[in-house]
């Protein structure tokens, strides 16, 4: 299994020191994946289990998964930000009374560019047979801020990726070397948009013809 070194890690911990996010979530998976998945930001629980997309969305996404004969152990799973940006808000409790506490939201583009390097290393030492970005923020990491899921799901797209030139950088640059990618939804998308279910599991059943046609 890979993962990434403490050095890596730790610069992505220094990078996003200041800003509104709690801990520190490692992707991981086999190094040669059948898919490598770059999803968003971790949640309160993924952070307290140490494993990305568990929960609604996880189970969702292993449902996904399966469609198409493959299992967590099959896939590399990372995100844009490794941390969990999040926001305060109040909770109504039953006695009327008001409860702060932290909700979560999308990580914004200083926090992406924060963790830009973990992200980087991943996509230089991994070999997946497929990247497949779940929703826009993964996809946007990638390909830029005018990329939309809404347009490219499904899409086999052969393309250079955003990376940082260096530790200093504060804008992307473009790969010379084009990956091999396929977007689709975020697999919580099915819980506020019902609609995007019949979608999402026809983009899967394509990545799984996609996969046949590789292997």
């Amino acid at each position: 299994m890979f993962r990434i070194p403490e050095s890596i890690a730790a610069i992505g911990k220094k990078r996003i020191e200041g800003f509104p996010v709690d801990g520190f979530l490692y992707g991981g998976g086999p190094k040669k994946p059948v898919l490598m998945l770059i999803g968003e930001a971790p949640g309160e629980f993924e952070l307290v289990d140490g494993i990305p997309f568990i929960g609604r969305a996880g189970t969702e996404l292993m449902k996904s998964l399966s469609t198409i004969g493959l299992t967590r152990e099959d896939v590399y799973i990372t995100s844009a930000v490794r941390s969990r940006p999040y926001r305060w808000g109040s909770k109504k409790n039953r006695d009327g009374s008001l409860t702060e506490r932290k909700y979560n939201r999308p990580p914004t583009i200083k926090e992406i560019v924060a963790h830009a390097p973990i992200l980087d290393y991943e996509l230089a030492n991994i070999e997946p047979q497929l990247i497949v970005t779940l929703g826009n923020v993964g996809l946007q990491r990638l390909l830029g801020k005018t990329a939309r899921v809404t347009d490219l799901h499904g899409e086999l797209l052969q393309r250079p990726v955003q990376y940082l030139n260096d530790l200093e950088d504060t804008s992307f640059h473009w790969t010379n070397e084009s990956f091999t990618i396929v977007p689709t939804f975020h697999p919580a998308s099915v819980f506020y948009r019902p609609s995007h279910r019949p979608t999402l599991d026809e983009d899967w059943l394509k990545i799984g013809r996609l996969l046949a046609n590789i292997q």
